[in-house]
C-alpha cells in the first residue's frame, strides 16, 4: 500500500523545514562516523544529530564536507553539556561546537540535560537564535512539566523537545502535550538499543510481514504516524539503508493500537530527576 499522509518533513512552529528521520552518531568516531554520514545522505537522510559530549562533532563536520551535498540541503543537530548550561558559557559552547564542525550555524541547537541553569541558557539560545547562529532552539530529556514551564515564561517556545520514546516507553501524554504547545516530539533510542529482544518481537515482526518490511522498519514508521522524529544510529550500510526505507507503507489504525498496547510507561535508560543522574551528569566535565 503507498503510503500518501506522511511527508519526509516536519515544519516547526518557526516555519523551518525538519526531516522527520534523522541519523543518530553518538559512539561514531574518526573514520566511521564519517562513512556512516556519508552512507546516509547518499540513502537519501538529511538530518544528522550529534551533541559535545559524544565528542565526534569533529569527524561530524568532515561527514558533512565530504557527503557530497551542500550543507543548506542537510539539517544539523548539537547539543549544550551540562558544564555550560548557563547564559554566561552556552554561546562561547555554541561557538565551540561551530567551530569543531567547521560550520557557519546549526539548524538545531537543544539543552541535552535538564540541569544546571537551563533558564540562563535558554536565554542565550534565544539570542543566538536572533543572530542567526542557529535557525531552532529545543531541550533534550525534559520531563512534560518542566517543558512546559520553559514554554510559559520565556520569549522563545522551544521548537523541539528530544526525549526517550520507543515501544516500550511511548510517551503519548507528553507528546500531546508538546503538540499542544506547538513543540515538535523527537525520539531518541527508537529501537530501545535492542533491548526486550524488540527486533524479534513477534508482534512487530507480524506486522511488519504484511508489509513486507522488518521489525525496525515498523517502528519507525509507527513514529512518523505518530508525528515524531526519530535518529535512528547505525554504522551498517545495509542497516542505514533499511532505516530510511518506510516511506512506501502505512500502518493501519489497528496495527497503531496494537503497538500501543506495548509500553511499559517507564523508562530504559535514565531516570533524568533522580538524585544520582543529577549528580553524575552534573559532574562530568568535557573540557
Amino acid at each position: 500500500m503507498k503510503a500518501v499522509a506522511i511527508r519526509e518533513t516536519t515544519t516547526l512552529h518557526n516555519g523551518v523545514e525538519m526531516p522527520l528521520v534523522g541519523l543518530g552518531v553518538m559512539h561514531m568516531y574518526g573514520s566511521e562516523c564519517v562513512r556512516a554520514i556519508c552512507e546516509a545522505v547518499d540513502t537519501g537522510y538529511r538530518m544528522i544529530d550529534t551533541a559535545a559530549i559524544y565528542g565526534n562533532e569533529g569527524a561530524v563536520g568532515r561527514g558533512i564536507r565530504e557527503c557530497g551535498v551542500d550543507r543548506e540541503e542537510l539539517f544539523v543537530t548539537t547539543k549544550l553539556w551540562v558544564q555550560d548550561a548557563s547564559y554566561e558559557r552556552a554561546k562561547q559552547a555554541c561557538e565551540t561546537s561551530l567551530q569543531n564542525m567547521g560550520l557557519e550555524y546549526l539548524d538545531l541547537y537543544l539543552i541535552h540535560q535538564p540541569l544546571g541553569d537551563i533558564y540562563g541558557a535558554w536565554r542565550a539560545m534565544e539570542e543566538l537564535l536572533g543572530e542567526g547562529k542557529v535557525r531552532a532552539i529545543g531541550v533534550s530529556n525534559l520531563n512534560i512539566g518542566r517543558l512546559v514551564d520553559l514554554s510559559m515564561h520565556n520569549r522563545v517556545i522551544p521548537h523541539v523537545s528530544q526525549v526517550e520514546i520507543h515501544p516500550f516507553y511511548q510517551q503519548a501524554a507528553a507528546v500531546q502535550e508538546m503538540k499542544n504547545l506547538g513543540v515538535q516530539p523527537e525520539g531518541w533510542a527508537p529501537f530501545a538499543e535492542g533491548r526486550n529482544d524488540i527486533f524479534r518481537n513477534k508482534l512487530l515482526e507480524s506486522i511488519g510481514k504484511k508489509h513486507g518490511k522488518t521489525a525496525a522498519q515498523v517502528i519507525l514508521r509507527w513514529d512518523v504516524q505518530r508525528g515524531i522524529s526519530v535518529i535512528p544510529k547505525s554504522t551498517n550500510p545495509a542497516r542505514i539503508r533499511e532505516n530510511y526505507d518506510i516511506w512506501d507503507f502505512e500502518l493501519t489504525a489497528e496495527e497503531m493500537k496494537q503497538i500501543g498496547g506495548m509500553d511499559k510507561g517507564k523508562e530504559l535508560f535514565f531516570e533524568h530527576d533522580s538524585p544520582e543522574m543529577a549528580r553524575m551528569f552534573g559532574n562530568y566535565h568535557i573540557h
